[in-house]
This record gives C-alpha cells, sequence and structure tokens, in this order.
C-alpha cells in the first residue's frame, strides 16, 4: 500500500506594525496636550505655600521697631541746642545764691541785673525753682544751668550751714574757671571775708549802688569771653 503524503500549507506569518508607525504613535502619545490645573486647586495651594523666600517679609529690628528722635523742649534748652554755644549755651546768666534773711536784697539784686540794658537772665531759687522738686537737686540744676554764680555774702550768710553748702557747691561746679564765681560781701569786714574765697577778688557792698553795678559787669566781661 503506497503511503501518501500530505503536505499541509505552512501557517502564514502574522504581519507586524513597521517601526515607523510604532514612532509615530509614540510622539502623537507624547505630544497631547496636558490637563490645565483646575484654578481653585492653583489658588489653594498658592494661598498655603509661599511661591519663593522674597514673598515673605523678613521680621527683623527695622521692621518691627522704629525709633523716633525725642521731641525738643522749648524754653532757653531749645534755643542753647539750635544756636550751638556761647551765652545762650546755658538756661541762666547768673544764678545768685543768698541765705533766707537776705531774700530782699537778692530781690532788688535780680531785679537790677534783669533791668539792665542787657536783660541779664537770673535764677532766683525761691522764684525760679520747680514747684515740688527737692531743694539740693534743684540748687545743682541751677548751678550747672547758669553761666555765672553771684554769692551774697551777709552775716546771715555765714550763720547759715545751706548757705555754706551753696558757696562749696558753686566752687566745685567749675573751680578753675575765673569770672564764673563772684562774691558780693556787705555788713562785713574783710576779716570775715570765707576763708574757702580767699583765693578770688570780692565785690564791696559798701558802695552807693551796694556793688551792683560791679556784679553787673563782672558777668557781662565773662560773657564776652564765651560769645
Amino acid at each position: 500500500m503506497a503511503s501518501s503524503s500530505s503536505s499541509f500549507p505552512a501557517p502564514r506569518s502574522q504581519s507586524k506594525k513597521p517601526l515607523g508607525k510604532m514612532v509615530d504613535w509614540f510622539r502623537q502619545a507624547l505630544s497631547k496636550p496636558k490637563k490645565p490645573p483646575d484654578p481653585a486647586e492653583s489658588s489653594s495651594r498658592d494661598v498655603s505655600q509661599p511661591s519663593s523666600q522674597e514673598d515673605t517679609p523678613a521680621l527683623g529690628l527695622s521692621s518691627a521697631w522704629s525709633p523716633t528722635s525725642p521731641p525738643t523742649h522749648g524754653g532757653a534748652s531749645s534755643t542753647s541746642s539750635s544756636s550751638g554755644g556761647g551765652r545762650w549755651s546755658k538756661d541762666y546768666d547768673v544764678c545768685v545764691c543768698h541765705s533766707e534773711e537776705d531774700l530782699a536784697a537778692a530781690q532788688e539784686l535780680v531785679s537790677y541785673l534783669e533791668g539792665s540794658t542787657a536783660s541779664l537772665r537770673c535764677f532766683l531759687q525761691l522764684r525760679d525753682a520747680t514747684p515740688g522738686g527737692a531743694i539740693v537737686t534743684e540748687l545743682c540744676q541751677a548751678l550747672s544751668s547758669s553761666h555765672c554764680r553771684v554769692l551774697l555774702i551777709t552775716p546771715g550768710f555765714l550763720r547759715d550751714p545751706w548757705c555754706k553748702y551753696q558757696m562749696l557747691q558753686a566752687l566745685s561746679e567749675a573751680p578753675g574757671s575765673e569770672g564764673r564765681t563772684i562774691p558780693l560781701m556787705s555788713g562785713l569786714t574783710r576779716a570775715a571775708y570765707p576763708a574757702e574765697l580767699r583765693f578770688m577778688y570780692f565785690v564791696d557792698g559798701r558802695g552807693p549802688d551796694g556793688g551792683f553795678r560791679q556784679v553787673k559787669e563782672a558777668v557781662m566781661r565773662y560773657l564776652q569771653t564765651i560769645s
């Protein structure tokens, strides 16, 4: 019996996509536009997270507190600061130191100095001291704020311990400055002149004007040296 061989047709190979078409497909997939972001999401994200460090304000000393210059006070102090020196660098030209029993004589001297053509600025403690201020503090401030100091030396001045304190305080303010401390001696002999003042001349108050003119000239002479 003859064997018959049957030949089966060979399977057809499946067709494959060309490589070029696949490349085109990937390009189209990559080139598709992205979905635009949601405005609500982007706004919430901007609020919760700052975009950069520059958007965040720096909490430095300059932004937290900015100092301002202190206000200037009125009166002689502001005038002296604007002029910058000379006579107007202090509030007063003369500070008159006296005993309580010599208040009338001190007031007469102040009236003479303030009423002169020079219009000297005088400090009289019972008149010009700040109400409620400490007596010692007011005296020290008056001495340091005056160019010259007139010591009205009388028997009552020598008996009063407070007057001696005024004298020593006046000397300590300007121990080596000539012409600033002016002793006006009245009703005393030369022998009663205080030993603390022996190194400076005094004005004799036994004259017809009580030595007021000499006191004024001494103050004006000193003011000329600093103008």
